[in-house]
């Protein structure tokens, strides 16, 4: 029997409504609270305790422990992925009301995925580095060029220190509200950091949304060349 019937069992746990939601909630690539994800999730704390602890179980939710206190993250890219893949094919939410639609522009302008950056900044950003010859784009993922390499170290991105990470490289991943590919894995990650580092763009709280800064619009278009309006 080549088929793996502990398929289902990771198919159940993702397509249970409030479990769907704590992980879209997950995928900023921050840990929450418990209380914290109960509440964005629309639930009780005691019922997102027992979907948590489930998800646990099945390693598609990481726990850390600090004091009396539990917070839980993503447990690692794979799980980022499946995640970003359904998202793709999901029909798309209901807007009912002008917070939502609010949020929803935001999410759609620039996101984290994980922890890389998604959304339209993401696919800009990354078209942008192909067009300046930084990357190449394959069939599956991106090779740093030459031109690249040189690029990233003024950048003060740390090639070796990135390619040392126990993870994909740079590969691709399709954006679920863009319908293109964004550099993902380490690089991704590296390059978001050094975005966050440079306060070019700023985490908000309780979204996955990401915000340019006044200093950002300035360095992303003098630096990469995109126009981005704040």
């Amino acid at each position: 029997m080549n088929a793996n019937p502990n398929v289902a069992i990771i198919a159940s746990l993702v397509s249970e409504p409030s479990r769907a939601a704590i992980l879209t909630v997950l995928m900023d690539g921050r840990y929450h609270p418990v209380s914290e994800l109960a509440y964005m999730a629309g639930i009780k704390p005691q019922t997102a305790s027992f979907h948590l602890t489930k998800m646990v179980s099945a390693n598609i939710v990481a726990v850390e422990k600090h004091g009396r206190h539990r917070y839980y993250g993503i447990q690692d890219q794979d799980v980022a992925q499946v995640m970003e893949s359904l998202l793709l094919i999901a029909p798309p939410i209901e807007i009912k009301s002008f917070k939502q639609a609010s949020e929803d522009k935001a999410i759609r302008l620039a996101r984290t995925c994980y922890d890389h950056l998604a959304g339209g900044l993401g696919v800009q950003l990354t078209d942008a580095l192909i067009q300046e010859g930084i990357l190449y784009e394959g069939p599956k993922e991106f090779t740093v060029t030459e031109k690249g390499k040189e690029f990233l170290a003024d950048f003060q991105i740390d090639l070796k220190k990135v390619g040392t990470k126990r993870r994909s490289f740079s590969h691709k991943c399709l954006d679920w509200s863009e319908r293109r590919h964004h550099l993902a894995g380490a690089l991704g990650n590296a390059l978001l950091e050094r975005l966050l580092e440079l306060n070019w763009v700023e985490r908000l709280p309780k979204t996955r949304a990401i915000k340019v800064t006044s200093k950002g619009e300035k360095g992303l278009k003098e630096t990469f060349s995109i126009e981005v309006s704040i």
